[in-house]
């Protein structure tokens, strides 16, 4: 049996496609979550950041790893079926935390959410990990865009610096260069959302998504997790998000205290 909110086909295509859309899975917290959004927002933790490029409009904030200090961001994952979703797509008997995300588009934001792949940024290794992105504004244009089974690709997609553009790491080889999934007639996944709805998505799965071209606000909510496979893994430089001093050695499961375990059937 799989939670209500998903099916075995829903299981089954974030598998093979690495990326699923699930209607509702917030729907309860969505005023908590606008909440703690406007919290943040008042109060940006240190690696709050407002993207834009010269001659850019608008607004693109985003900030992430505050669950912990703003009680309506923590208050909506415990009480929210994340957990037990998760585990339903990751196939996993445990649910871990890695980290929330707050990424909000002003009206008339023209940056777009640079394509790229999560995992490359992350200390974590594993194909049990999964991103929900939650917008709590109804979306289409600035949805979430994901290129379907780029989970599956050999090579990951160098991790950059979405305003400047210049690559997160020195690239010897092991990473290859950002695509252009449209001009590749790559099978790019969106979907028109209403608030808590969620897409559900791999680490290693490429998304992006457009400005914000409306007039009204695209404020969204991310909650990073991971599965029994998860595992640290040292990168070629500083990972985002960096959290310094968790003394951990590659292979070891993410320390506890740090990320504690949401879930263990």
């Amino acid at each position: 049996m799989v939670h209500s909110l998903i099916s075995k086909a829903d299981v089954e295509q974030f598998q093979r496609d690495g990326v699923v859309l699930i209607r509702g899975l917030f729907a309860d917290q969505v005023d908590l979550l606008r909440q703690g959004v406007a919290e943040n927002m008042a109060n940006p933790g240190p690696f709050a950041s407002n993207n834009k490029k010269d001659g850019q409009t608008g607004l693109f904030f985003d900030d992430y790893c505050n669950w912990e200090r703003i009680p309506a961001l923590k208050q909506a994952i415990l009480d929210s079926p994340v957990a037990d979703v998760a585990a339903d797509l990751m196939q996993s008997k445990r649910v871990q935390m890695f980290h929330d995300h707050v990424l909000v588009k002003e009206p008339g934001t023209s940056m777009p959410t640079p394509w790229h792949q999560d995992g490359p940024y992350y200390f974590v290794e594993g194909q049990q990990t999964v991103s929900f992105w939650s917008p709590l504004d109804p979306v289409k244009e600035a949805t979430l865009r994901c290129v379907a089974g780029s989970h599956r690709w050999e090579k990951e997609v160098l991790p950059t610096r979405w305003v400047s553009e210049e690559g997160f790491f020195a690239d010897e080889g092991q990473y290859m260069p950002i695509p252009d999934p449209d001009a590749e007639d790559m099978t790019v996944l969106e979907y028109e959302m209403q608030p808590g709805d969620a897409v559900a998505f791999n680490y290693k799965i490429l998304h992006g998504a457009r400005g914000n071209t409306s007039d009204q606000r695209r404020r969204a909510f991310s909650l990073r997790l991971v599965g029994d496979d998860a595992r640290y893994i040292e990168r070629p430089g500083r990972t985002s998000p960096p959290y310094p001093g968790h003394d951990m050695i590659p292979g070891q499961i993410l320390r506890q205290d740090w990320f504690p375990f949401l879930l263990e059937r």
